[in-house]
């Protein structure tokens, strides 16, 4: 097996760290969606430009990464499909004609362990869906996936194991580096994992508040034997609007191992 694939946390949070504005208030909503654009100030799609721009010029990368909570709700259940037979859907499944279509030039990766998302777009522009599955997750949706031409990668048996993952990312597929837009709760598990190599942090000049809102990493607290994860500043830039963007990598063998 070759090293997996590198993981850059990419992320926009207020002043305080939250990524959404409540627990089930999707950004992806009307409502959320226009609160959050009302809290960008002058000057903010330049540095989201500028930092693009920063990744596409170090890493190239090939994928990237959210998790289904972007798309749903806590509380979501699995999809409610017609049953199906689990005769090989376990096995990996990319099929050619997308993943060697001539536009292909990368992955939007979504884990789903649970099967909970309905996909109605699967890409566009050269950008294919790819989901992150488990053994658990129900045939029934796997069998949704391959109806619909949905590549899947089988990382873990109870729920997605993400470095395994991203092994397989690289193997399969030839991925090196992971662009990571998720939301709290992938993230912090991606850092409780020791899965990420480098910080790419815009905050704005606002504060949201609230117990239990979304942070840049969410997840269980920290137990006896684990530490928190070091971060080595790399480069640090204000604007005169009060954006301020960081980037720090984490050092190989940082932090807790425990996932």
């Amino acid at each position: 097996m070759t090293d997996r694939a590198r993981v850059v946390v990419s992320v926009t949070a207020s002043v305080d760290g939250r990524v959404t504005l409540g627990r089930d208030r999707l950004l992806l909503s009307e409502e959320a969606g226009r609160v959050w654009h009302s809290m960008q100030p002058d000057g903010a799609d330049a540095v989201y430009a500028a930092r693009n721009a920063l990744l596409e010029e170090l890493y190239a990368p090939t994928a990237i990464l959210e998790g289904s909570g972007t798309f749903v709700t806590n509380d979501a259940a699995p999809l409610e499909l017609p049953p199906a037979d689990d005769d090989g859907l376990y096995e990996d499944y990319l099929p050619p004609e997308v993943v060697e279509h001539p536009d292909h030039r990368k992955w939007f990766t979504v884990v789903d362990g649970r099967g909970r998302v309905h996909w109605d777009q699967k890409g566009g522009a050269g950008i294919d869906l790819l989901l992150l599955v488990a053994r658990a997750t129900p045939a029934s949706y796997l069998a949704y996936l391959r109806r619909e031409t949905i590549p899947y990668l089988v990382a873990g048996d109870d729920r997605v194991d993400l470095a395994l993952a991203l092994h397989r990312m690289r193997d399969a597929l030839g991925v090196t580096h992971v662009i990571s837009e998720a939301g709290g709760t992938l993230n912090g598990t991606l850092l409780r994992a020791s899965l990420i190599d480098e910080l790419h942090l815009v905050l704005l000049p606002t504060a949201i508040g609230g117990r239990g809102v979304p942070t840049i990493f969410d997840g269980p607290e920290l137990t006896l034997d684990q530490s928190p994860t070091p971060l080595r500043l790399l480069t640090s830039n204000t604007t005169p609007e009060g954006i301020l963007s960081l980037r720090y990598a984490i050092d190989p063998g940082e932090g807790s191992n425990d996932c």
